[in-house]
């Protein structure tokens, strides 16, 4: 149920995300809940429980993987809710393909950076040290919050979403 105009609406959503989280460093409820169920809506209106289907496995690989990346810091919560979104529009081996493209993004911004500042080397041994604490302690907590290097994600996620479209087409 490959439905062109799915990709173009979840597409818009993206793009206005990306204006939010570029602006405040925030993507608000009142734009990923309604975006959510509309898509989840359409999915059901247009093919039924196969439709529904469709839509919640979508939503739950999109909110459930970014709900483990929030539980470790790297991602906010507005990010986990838009993958949700993005799932519910766009299925489940779409959102797959998005979040995969989209971490490989921010680590590419993530390592620009942190080559650029200052402070990298400081910066890559405690990620070394925080890193090496998670395997052998089993500590969730990969980073200490003020010390973090912090960029809109959806600077990773618009990338994401379209080389996901162009390598799904």
């Amino acid at each position: 149920m490959e439905v062109e105009w799915f990709y173009l609406a979840c597409g818009l959503y993206v793009i206005a995300a990306f204006v939010t989280d570029v602006r405040s460093m925030k993507i608000p409820n009142r734009l990923t809940l309604p975006v959510t169920v509309t898509g989840v809506l359409a999915h059901t209106i247009w093919g039924g429980w196969e439709g529904f289907m469709f839509s919640a496995a979508g939503f739950a690989i999109g909110f459930g993987v970014l709900f483990l990346m929030y539980l470790i810091g790297a991602v906010g919560a507005g990010d986990v809710k838009l993958f949700g979104g993005i799932g519910a529009w766009t299925g489940l081996i779409f959102g797959v393909h998005v979040i995969i493209y989209s971490v490989l993004y921010a680590g590419a911004i993530g390592l620009v950076i942190l080559l650029f500042r200052r402070d990298s080397a400081k910066r890559i041994r405690g990620m070394a040290g925080n890193l090496a604490g998670f395997f052998m302690l089993g500590s969730l907590k990969l980073v200490n919050q003020e010390k973090t290097l912090k960029f809109p994600f959806m600077l990773a996620v618009l990338p994401g979403f379209i080389s996901a479209y162009i390598y799904m087409s």
